[in-house]
């Protein structure tokens, strides 16, 4: 149920995503899923590729902080209570989303939200016991 998902950590300045992104295209490595925010001084690239392992050490090696976290990939249903449905397993514990992000994937016209929470077992077991879906690692990461 675990999704390994890369931080990558860089000056925020005009262009400082495309070079990271450029060197993991230019090894085959496939983004499956993407986020960045960013302060005045630098950027978090959030990142669900293929071969994270590969990915981390070819980012490692030009120079990039890289920092591996494990996230879960929640299917929400379609329809406009589709986030509402995911959230209300959560509301009532005192589980703490830290963040969240969508990306639409060809799972039945349904979207996948990406969760960071403080307790990621805890989450599991929640949304699992509200019959919530999640991708398995191999859905999303491997070939």
């Amino acid at each position: 149920m675990k999704i390994t998902q890369l931080s990558v950590f860089a000056e925020n300045k005009p262009g400082y995503i495309i070079a990271p992104c450029r060197r993991l295209a230019d090894a085959g490595v496939e983004i499956r899923a993407i986020s960045l925010a960013e302060t005045l001084r630098f950027g978090v690239l959030r990142l669900i590729v293929t071969e994270w392992r590969r990915a981390a050490k070819l980012l490692e090696e030009a120079g990039y902080v890289v920092k591996p976290t494990e996230v879960l990939a929640v299917e929400v249903p379609g329809g406009p209570r589709g986030l509402a449905k995911v959230l209300a397993a959560v509301e009532t514990t005192s589980l703490n989303i830290e963040y969240m992000y969508a990306f639409p994937f060809g799972h039945e016209e349904k979207a996948i939200l990406v969760f960071r929470f403080d307790d990621l077992d805890a989450a599991i077991e929640q949304l699992q016991s509200a019959g919530i879906s999640m991708l398995a690692r191999e859905e999303l990461q491997e070939h």
